[in-house]
């Protein structure tokens, strides 16, 4: 079917409702005949029933006829009428269009032909059983008078038909004018333009789309925004590191002795490193603030524990414990990639913003029906104003003496909203520095 029909939509509708009409109307007429003849067959035999007990009553009652009648044409279809009167097995009566031979062989109703003409006839036999009376009536005289029935009552509906393809063709250009309208609007929408469409009285069938229209533009616009946003970030954070390292460059170069040459440009690999991993945090950040890519199971007490084997040398380092309390089993719903990447910024600010000797423990645990992955570590804590700000991006505690660039709680707090967790953020009741909560719904 898809291959006739037209690829507009107003002329697929209107092709499908003609062809519809015409199906339905071509049905309606060949019902109509069959009906038709049936009924007028029925009448037709009617008559010839009673032509013949006519003519039987005739008979017995003696009437003497000449054996050619040539009666006068009182109608148009009286040529296409004969009847014969059988007495004894001979022909005493008949009119002049009947022929001298019996025209049916049996009782009843029957359809013969006779000299090439086919005849409906009726034969019936008289009060005392000699005589056999036969009406007949050419078959074509009922097809004409068939046909003139049908031309009366199919003609002024067929004469309808070319109305009836206008007003359809007009109720559906009409039907379709919202699309019309749609597809000019966003044809002449600006680029940066993504506000809502707005359709007055759109119909049913169309509300969907200008609704699917709508948040195509809203998921268009915040992936705009953060693309924009990023590239402020990015612009704004890689100008202090980039500087930095410059005056290291700079330093190198005009440097007269070895050892203020070797600082400077130990400097400057410290300043391309702090460059790397803000690069590597601010495509973390793009990509959270995209959509969550397809949700997978992780088991996210393995995922904590190789993450926490990554961040162990750290601690060891500086010379901290690293508690880890794992259950066997805890899964949760999402991007295995993002989740590891908020695991690590969680123990990566635990270990890089404790003292030397401090303790960090991480735990993962399965309560209500959620899972809870926590992280406390015995630092110096932060105060309540300091804990309302954290999630903002290139927000730093300040006197910290650590280098970072203000992302990670940003990134924290991000990937948490795309796996619909929670994160609380307080003090530690048992280390007495921070404690931070993220509670995922379980797989």
């Amino acid at each position: 079917m898809r291959r006739w029909l037209p690829r507009s939509l107003q002329g697929r509708l209107l092709s499908l409702v003609i062809g519809l009409v015409l199906a339905v109307w071509a049905a309606a007429a060949a019902l109509t005949w069959i009906d038709a003849r049936h009924e007028l067959d029925e009448l037709l035999d009617a008559h010839l029933a009673q032509a013949a007990a006519l003519l039987v009553a005739r008979e017995a009652a003696d009437i003497e006829e000449p054996i050619d009648v040539h009666a006068p044409t009182l109608h148009r279809y009286a040529p296409r009428v004969a009847f014969q009167i059988f007495d004894g097995g001979r022909l005493v009566l008949r009119s002049a269009q009947a022929p001298v031979e019996p025209m049916a062989s049996a009782g009843g109703f029957q359809t013969v032909t006779v000299a090439g003409t086919r005849w409906r006839v009726f034969t019936t036999t008289g009060f005392d059983g000699d005589e056999q009376v036969h009406v007949g009536e050419q078959v074509s005289s009922r097809t004409s008078i068939l046909f003139a029935l049908m031309r009366s009552m199919l003609w002024p509906t067929l004469l309808a038909l070319p109305l009836l393809a206008i007003a359809a063709w007009w109720a559906v250009r009409h039907s379709v004018n919202p699309l019309r309208s749609l597809s000019q609007r966003l044809l002449h929408r600006r680029p940066d333009e993504l506000g809502p469409v707005e359709l007055q009285d759109a119909p049913a069938e169309v509300t969907p789309l200008v609704e699917a229209l709508n948040a195509l533009f809203l998921r268009i616009g915040t992936l705009l925004e953060s693309e924009r946003r990023f590239t402020a970030d990015a612009a704004h954070e890689l100008r202090t590191p980039i500087a930095a390292i410059r005056a290291q460059a700079q330093v190198a170069l005009a440097a007269s002795d070895d050892a203020t040459r070797r600082h400077a440009l130990d400097a400057t690999v410290q300043g391309c490193d702090r460059a790397s991993r803000l690069v590597d945090q601010l495509l973390t950040l793009s990509r959270a603030d995209a959509e969550l890519p397809q949700a997978q199971t992780v088991e996210l007490g393995e995922l904590t524990r190789l993450v926490a084997a990554d961040i162990a040398p750290h601690a060891l380092a500086k010379h901290q414990s690293l508690a880890l309390q794992v259950p066997a089993a805890c899964s949760v719903n999402g991007d295995a990639t993002l989740l590891a990447v908020l695991v690590r910024n969680l123990l990566d600010n635990a270990v890089r913003y404790s003292p030397a000797s401090a303790q960090v423990q991480v735990a993962v645990e399965q309560r209500d029906g959620r899972v809870h992955l926590s992280v406390e570590d015995s630092g110096p804590g932060l105060d309540e104003a300091q804990r309302s700000r954290l999630g903002e991006r290139f927000f730093r505690v300040p006197g910290i003496d650590q280098s970072g660039s203000g992302l990670g709680w940003s990134i924290v707090r991000r990937i948490a909203a795309l796996h619909d967790a929670e994160v609380q953020v307080g003090p530690s009741a048992r280390l007495t520095g921070l404690a931070v909560e993220v509670i995922f719904p379980a797989a």
